[in-house]
Formats: structure tokens, sequence, C-alpha cells
């Protein structure tokens, strides 16, 4: 009788990967849910530790568990603008000397009223750099929060106004610097564009 080797046994991460990985509608239906599910957590909390805990949660956990579930998701949704709070925040927090650095240049170059939505206290240091992302993130969970995307938006803005100024002015002593800082300022009004659809979309009850 001829013997036939045992089939080898494929495990299911490799399935799914070999057949595209999981259904797109599913992962969108999960990043939805789950970012419904934590603000809803937080909102109905009386205890303070879990705002704290959910504003610390990129930070103990790293920004990749929260990119796994909401980086994908449509930029004018919940979890698309939960997830730019999140990654602002992150980035201001882990370099806040230049941050504040290129929010002051926006600020003083600001002719709208920008820098005065954002809110943050003069004169905008590292310490106040951090304090003004920290309280945007709370507000977008124990306040109004469409005021907390508005508030993101402007912030978003003068980093963006911030940035384009330094590359004007680094554009003939470090044409790779500017370029660089070009390169960020349309990242930072990407964003500001983005957070602001969603703010519009929120106070008309339809951002989910």
């Amino acid at each position: 009788m001829e013997k036939f080797d045992r089939p080898v046994r494929m495990p299911v991460e490799a399935f799914e990967s070999f057949i595209g990985g999981e259904d797109p509608a599913v992962t969108s239906r999960l990043a939805h849910d789950t970012a419904q599910a934590l603000l809803h957590r937080v909102r109905e909390s009386d205890d303070p530790d879990v705002v704290e805990r959910t504003v610390g949660f990129a930070r103990t956990n790293g920004l990749e568990d929260l990119a796994q579930l909401w980086s994908a998701a449509h930029p004018e949704s919940l979890p698309g603008a939960l997830w730019r709070l999140y990654l602002v925040h992150e980035a201001i927090a882990r370099n806040a000397q230049v941050s504040s650095y290129v929010y002051r240049h926006g600020a003083a170059t600001d002719t709208s009223i920008h820098h005065i939505v954002a809110g943050a206290a003069e004169p905008t240091g590292p310490g106040e750099i951090r304090a003004l992302t920290t309280a945007i993130l709370h507000g977008a969970f124990t306040g109004d929060f469409a005021d907390a995307l508005d508030r993101a938006a402007a912030f978003a803005a003068v980093m963006s106004i911030g940035c384009a100024s330094i590359a004007a002015d680094d554009e003939n002593v470090n044409p790779v610097r500017a370029h660089r800082a070009t390169r960020r300022s349309a990242r930072y009004l990407q964003f500001a564009k983005e957070l602001s659809a969603s703010s519009r979309l929120q106070r008309r009850g339809r951002l989910d």
C-alpha cells in the first residue's frame, strides 16, 4: 500500500493571512464598536482613575495597540478622530521641547483665532504644551466631545502654521530641514481639517 504523508496543518493566523486577512467590514465594525465602548465607559464612570488610565493608555501600552484598532478607520469617524487625538498627544508629549518651539512660531504667525481656540498658556514652553494636549484629550472623555475636537483642530492648525514658518526660514540655509518641516506642516493641516470635519459631524449627531 502506498504511503501518503499527512497534510501539513496550517495555523488559523497563517490561513487568514493567506486568503487576505480579516474581512475589512469586520475590522471597521470592530474599530467603531471599541471606540464607542471606550467613550461610553469613561463618560459613565465616576472614578477619576478610569479617565487617567484612558488618557495615558497610549503611553502605558504603546500606540501600536491603538493603531491595530483605529488607524485604518475613516478620518471622519469616531475611531478615526480618537486615533488622531491620541497620535497628536503622544507626538507632542515625546518631544515637547521642539513642539513648544513650533507652536510658539505658529501662534506668533497665526492671523486667525486658532491659537485662541487651542488655548495654550503663555509663554508656551514644554510643560505648557504637554498640559494643553493632555487637557484636550481629557476633554474628549469628560467634556463636550465636539469642543475637544475643535480645540485639537485649532492646535493642529497652529502647529501647521509653525512648521510652515520654520520651513520658510530654513529654505535657503537648510533645504533638507525645510523640506521636512513642510511635510509636517501638510500633515498637521490635514489633521486640522479632519478633526474639524469630525467636530461638525459630532454636533449633528452623525459621528460614528
